[in-house]
């Protein structure tokens, strides 16, 4: 097997910005059997539907140049927000002594953030890193995915 092992007992956490589930391997190392053990939902609508204002407009203090400032992306702000809770969420398991071992399984983007936002007690505990969007696959699928990640 060239993929990851994912210990019996070990965490999987498989997240994007909106939606977060959790995961115990009930298996073992060479047979995983995760179970779902809580999900996270965040409500993200789009942009257009988040705000409605126009961007700002920034005049110069010399002269009468004006430049256009860029429209928040509320979407991908709450994304953010979203990795933020995550990890809170993974930060108070582990200090309850819930988990010794996590794989985080993420987008780029959501893995970034979580990796800012994971607090040291959490770090500690990571034992691999899946850069890739799971969150809509089945656990069997999760399962296969992983276990021939590398």
């Amino acid at each position: 097997m060239s993929g990851l092992m994912i210990e019996h007992d070990a965490w999987v956490m498989v997240g994007d910005g909106e939606k977060a589930l959790f995961f115990r391997n009930e298996g073992d190392a060479m047979h995983p059997n995760l179970e779902v053990m809580n999900v996270l939902e965040h409500e993200n609508p789009p942009t257009r539907e988040q705000g409605t204002d126009r961007p700002g407009r920034a005049f110069a203090s010399v002269g009468n140049h004006r430049s256009a400032m860029q429209e928040v992306n509320w979407h991908k702000l709450e994304k953010h927000r979203f990795a933020k809770e995550i990890a809170d969420t993974l930060y108070t398991a582990a200090h309850k002594g819930r988990y010794s071992k996590l794989i985080l399984a993420a987008p780029p983007m959501t893995m970034g953030d979580l990796r800012k936002a994971l607090h040291k007690e959490v770090s500690d505990r990571v034992v691999a890193e899946v850069s890739k969007d799971l969150t809509n696959m089945p656990p069997h699928e999760i399962e296969r995915v992983l276990t021939n990640y590398g």
